[in-house]
C-alpha cells in the first residue's frame, strides 16, 4: 500500500481534530501529520485510519486512538536525543511517533506475534528503534537504564516499581493506571527517593500483560 495525497489530506484533518481536543505540542502534531497510520492497520480498516478511534490489530490488541498517542507523547515531554523506553510496542505507531521526535527508543512487546510483525515492519518505513525486545514490560529494561522517559501503552493495574527505578532524575513515567478504566498518570522523578505524581483524566486501554512463564 502507498501513502497518497488523499491519505495526507486525511492526516491534516486528523491534526485539526487533535488541536480542537487540546493537543498543543507542535512537534507531536507534526509527527502525526507525517506518519502513514493506515499502513499500521489491517487493510480492511484503512478507511478508518484517520478517524480519532482505536482499532483492532493482531493478538487481540489495538492500535491506540490518535488522541491518546498524542496526549501520552505530549505528557512525556521528550526532546531530540532523549533516551526513551516504551512498554508495549504493539503496531509500532506510538514507536514511530517517538522516533519521528528524534528520541533513542528502546521498546518491549509481550505478544510474540506482534513483536515479530512490528520488528520487520518498522524499518521498512524508516523507523529504527535502538532495540526492540520480546519480553515482560513490568520489569522494564534495566541494562539500558536510566531513561529520560518511559511510556506505557497498555492499562496497568498498578505502577511497576522497576519502571520508576529506571527513570533518570528529572525523567517522566507516563502510565495509564487502573483496571477497566485507567487514569493517565505522570510520575516525575525529583530525586533518588522522591516522585511527583500528576493525573490527567480517564482513558481506556487493553491490559498490560505480565509474563506468566
Amino acid at each position: 500500500m502507498k501513502d497518497t495525497f488523499t491519505h495526507q489530506g486525511m492526516r491534516k484533518r486528523l491534526v485539526e481534530t487533535l488541536k480542537k481536543k487540546g493537543i498543543v505540542n507542535n512537534n507531536v502534531l507534526q509527527a502525526i501529520s507525517k506518519i502513514p497510520r493506515h499502513l499500521f492497520m489491517d487493510s480492511s480498516f484503512v478507511d478508518h485510519a484517520y478517524t480519532d478511534k482505536a482499532f483492532p490489530i493482531a493478538a487481540d490488541q489495538t492500535i491506540s486512538q490518535p488522541y491518546t498517542v498524542a496526549r501520552q507523547t505530549e505528557l512525556l515531554e521528550v526532546e531530540k536525543g532523549d533516551k526513551v523506553l516504551e512498554i508495549g510496542t504493539g503496531s509500532g505507531y506510538q514507536s514511530a511517533v517517538l522516533l519521528e521526535l528524534g528520541v533513542t527508543l528502546f521498546t518491549i512487546e509481550r505478544q510474540n506475534e506482534l513483536f515479530k510483525k512490528t520488528k520487520l515492519f518498522l524499518p521498512k518505513l524508516g523507523y529504527k528503534p535502538k532495540r526492540m525486545i520480546f519480553g515482560d514490560g513490568y520489569i522494564g529494561l534495566e541494562e539500558e537504564a536510566p531513561y529520560d522517559g518511559i511510556i506505557v501503552t497498555a492499562g496497568a493495574p498498578f505502577v511497576p516499581n522497576p519502571l520508576l527505578a529506571q527513570l533518570k532524575i528529572g525523567g517522566k513515567l507516563v502510565i495509564p493506571v487502573g483496571d477497566n478504566v485507567q487514569i493517565m498518570t505522570v510520575f516525575t522523578r525529583k530525586s533518588e527517593a522522591e516522585f511527583v505524581k500528576e493525573e490527567h483524566g480517564e482513558f481506556r486501554f487493553v491490559p498490560l500483560l505480565e509474563d506468566k512463564n
